[in-house]
């Protein structure tokens, strides 16, 4: 089973002494850092909808951004998002087997870097999937990556040997995958808070859910779609009723507004 997730726009930079390893499309990544870098700061606030503070430490970061960066300068992505998702992964508490099958089979979907396994070393940056930057394969990041996540994620499922895709990303990020084109079945489990009977999707709930879905695959090492049913972390249960085969739902009691 393939398992991809979303980047988070918070990084931890804490010092790491992991190995880690090359991202796949460097040189792609280098060449949005140098767009970005070129854009005039009121631009790339709007671009993503930035403050002024945060717009100047995005500039700064893509003024830093090296071609051929230095073990100092870079994270092991999993490590290093540091978002919602990220609490649910829980990536830092995985032992060398589990890191390793994460390895294998755990993808990061990213605006800059593409694909991303979860040692693969990044350097700090902020570029939503969801960015209208323009550049010379279109007006958007979609149009960008597009092609390149079908190829890359088709072939990893068949070095794997798996026909599923468990899909634990956002829509913002799995938007930009042509699925008819990946030839994989897809599952995108659902994270729902029932309150007073009615289970609704709570997004700051959800995305914390949606690490836990992928920890809960690694640390099972699943490979049967099935058995992501048997999911029951942190208090949801699966739920036929509200369940398709490839949108299993899993519902808990409404903990009260997210913290």
């Amino acid at each position: 089973m393939l398992i991809v997730i979303s980047p988070a726009k918070r990084l931890d930079w804490t010092e790491r002494t992991v190995e880690t390893t090359d991202p796949v499309f460097p040189d792609d990544a280098a060449r949005l850092a140098k767009t970005m870098r070129n854009l005039p700061l009121r631009d790339l606030k709007g671009l993503m909808s930035l403050s002024d503070d945060l717009a100047r430490l995005n500039r700064e970061r893509f003024q830093a951004f090296a071609d051929e960066p230095v073990a100092e300068t870079t994270r092991p992505a999993a490590l290093a998002f540091a978002g919602d998702t990220y609490q649910g992964l829980d990536a830092g508490t995985l032992d060398a087997d589990g890191m390793g099958w994460a390895q294998d089979h755990l993808r990061i979907l990213s605006g800059l870097y593409g694909l991303l396994r979860p040692l693969d070393a990044i350097q700090p940056y902020r570029l939503e999937m969801g960015s209208r930057l323009k550049t010379r394969r279109g007006a958007s990041l979609y149009d960008y990556w597009r092609d390149q996540l079908s190829k890359a994620l088709k072939a990893e499922a068949g070095a794997q040997g798996t026909d599923t895709l468990l899909n634990c990303a956002s829509q913002e990020y799995f938007g930009a995958v042509p699925v008819k084109s990946l030839g994989l079945r897809v599952i995108t489990p659902q994270f729902l808070e029932d309150k007073d009977g009615k289970p609704k999707i709570v997004s700051f709930f959800a995305k914390r859910a949606r690490g836990a879905m992928a920890r809960f695959a690694i640390d099972n090492r699943l490979t049967d779609a099935e058995a992501i049913t048997g999911f029951d972390r942190d208090g949801y249960t699966y739920s036929p009723d509200l369940s398709t085969p490839d949108r299993p739902a899993f519902v808990r009691p409404y903990a009260g507004p997210a913290r």
